[in-house]
């Protein structure tokens, strides 16, 4: 008999609001559909690979990758105080770009990728967008999750404060 692999949901985590709220987003579809959640934090040194590449250091990448997997675990944490008895779970640090390294851990033939969205500020737009390079080179579905609304406005606040503008009702 071959072996039967499971389902996998496979969700991007940085530790941020809107991808606790893709984690969460995840753990349901898993419980919907039996699957097994794989949260995925990516990682990579500072500077990137190419400055890394020109002076190693394994000490500090060693120091980077415990920080990585710190986050992780503090995350899922924050997510899930009381822990998850329903639904499996694994949690890895991977150390590469964020978008390819998504693409390539939901590389199943029935995996689904859970991502969160991220801001639609204009000056984001200019650097790469995570949730849009897993949409457009994953082969398995892809679910961008918006921010959490309380996220949503509490930037405004922050911005309205940021420029010491009066402040208007939310809502």
């Amino acid at each position: 008999m071959g072996v039967v692999e499971r389902r996998r949901v496979v969700v991007g985590v940085s530790g941020s609001l809107g991808s606790l709220a893709a984690l969460h987003r995840g753990v349901g579809e898993a419980r919907r559909s039996g699957a097994e959640v794989l949260a995925v934090l990516v990682w990579m040194p500072p500077g990137g690979e190419y400055s890394f590449r020109r002076a190693p250091c394994p000490p500090l990448m060693s120091a980077f990758r415990e920080a990585a997997v710190e986050r992780l675990t503090t995350a899922l944490t924050e997510a899930f105080p009381a822990g998850l008895a329903d639904v499996p779970l694994r949690a890895v640090a991977v150390r590469g770009e964020p978008g390819a390294a998504l693409v390539a851990a939901a590389d199943g033939p029935d995996d689904v990728l859970i991502v969160g969205a991220g801001e639609r500020r204009w000056w984001r737009r200019l650097g790469p967008s995570v949730s849009g390079y897993c949409v457009r080179r994953a082969e398995c579905p892809v679910l961008a999750v918006p921010r959490p609304l309380l996220q949503r406005e509490l930037a405004v606040i922050q911005r309205r404060n940021a420029y010491h503008l009066p402040l208007e009702p939310v809502g």
